[in-house]
């Protein structure tokens, strides 16, 4: 028999999936962001959380909890929206589930079961974060953080990532292929898969690491060819956006959601890293590749694209935003889904159009404080012209 209890949770759980979002009132004429989380750790269907059976839970507890939802790849597919959440368990380990919507902002629902991958690496421990390419060759690609444990070294936290990669037709089936190498890389997180052949090859955005939290000697972004995606292997990695000293990407810096094919350029949101006196900063940025050369970046606007505010600065790890996800519509239009404090999943909405605009015509980083105010100076100087005319 179910619980009396389920009835009460299901009513606010449907309360919840129905709300509709609405557009908040923050504005800086590059996107709009929504009122409210599209995807939460209330998101996650009862029955995924509790035994429903009275005889079994007769205090209606969860069994099996979810910590967190959070770092979404996103698709869009016959006119719907899909996003491969990281979801993260009480017990701290992460899956990935399906959650679908009609409008991209609202009533994310998700599926029946969470996505069950190919279990071909013993020694992994943890997955997420899941990039989605829908690639010219046909198939829609993963690409995740796989995780596993650093057995050379006796620290339990310890760890090594590697690239893992999956691909399917259909979010449902899906084929595991084997981990990227890359040969002068003994690490790798944040990487993402080109959506268009680049001379013929596949074109991967890297994150060169000596260890699994700092980068060492990785310099920033990288790209790479290979020749076969089953089995892909990178040779040398041309690092495209660099870590710079007293920058938003001083201490790191990753790829985010799979570039988006503009009129004048690839578009990159990526995340950028500085660490602080109260931790580790995450904020995004963004920049502009060559149409044809997508290693040849052309726009670099200074500073931090998005950054949390208000409740999104408030979570598991706080003062964090990140994107491994945005949707471009045929009309131009762009949904970016960004989570805060690795606890939850927002979206802002912006166009091609603007995100151009923003890459070519905002300044680029000068790089020192006197020059940055005389940049300043120019702004106000002519900004006070056009208001005393």
């Amino acid at each position: 028999m179910i619980h009396n209890r389920y009835y009460a949770e299901l009513e606010k759980y449907e309360k919840l999936i129905c709300r509709k979002n609405q557009k908040g009132d923050y504005y800086n004429g590059i996107y709009d962001r929504y009122e409210y989380p599209v995807l939460t750790r209330d998101h996650i269907p009862l029955h995924w959380r509790y035994d429903l059976d009275a005889g079994s839970n007769p205090y209606f507890m969860e069994r099996l909890g979810v910590n967190a939802v959070m770092n979404s790849g996103a698709i869009e597919l016959d006119g719907r929206y899909y996003l491969v959440v990281r979801v993260e368990g009480n017990d701290r380990k992460s899956f990935f589930a399906v959650a679908e919507s009609e409008d991209g902002v609202s009533g994310f629902r998700f599926w029946d079961y969470p996505v069950t991958l190919p279990d071909t690496c013993p020694e992994e421990t943890n997955v997420y974060d899941m990039r989605l390419t829908k690639h010219e060759d046909g198939y829609i690609y993963g690409v995740f953080c796989s995780e596993s444990k650093d057995r050379e070294n006796p620290d339990l936290s310890a760890a090594v990532a590697q690239a893992g990669i999956v691909r399917t037709k259909d979010l449902k089936s899906w084929e595991r292929l084997d981990n990227l190498t890359t040969l002068r890389s003994p690490q790798q997180r944040n990487v993402a898969l080109h959506p268009e052949f680049v001379d013929g090859k596949y074109a991967f955005y890297t994150r060169p690491m000596d260890g699994f939290i700092e980068t060492g000697s990785g310099g920033g972004i990288g790209f790479g060819l290979c020749e076969d995606i089953e089995h892909a292997v990178i040779d040398e990695e041309k690092i495209i956006s660099r870590r710079l000293y007293h920058t938003l990407t001083e201490s790191k810096n990753g790829a985010g959601a799979v570039p988006i094919r503009g009129s004048k350029c690839w578009i990159h949101i990526a995340h950028g890293v500085r660490n602080t006196a109260a931790g580790l900063r995450y904020v995004l940025y963004a920049f502009g590749t060559d149409l044809e050369d997508p290693s040849k970046v052309i726009a670099e606007p200074s500073g931090v694209f998005l950054a949390p505010l208000g409740k999104e600065r408030v979570g598991d790890v706080s003062n964090v935003v990140f994107t491994n996800g945005a949707v471009a519509r045929e009309n131009g239009d762009v949904y970016i889904y960004y989570a805060s404090c690795d606890t939850r999943v927002h979206v802002a909405a912006t166009t091609v159009a603007k995100l151009e605009d923003y890459l070519f015509h905002t300044p680029k980083d000068p790089l020192r404080s006197p020059d940055c105010v005389k940049q300043r100076c120019e702004l106000i100087t002519r900004n006070r012209k056009l208001l005393e005319a």
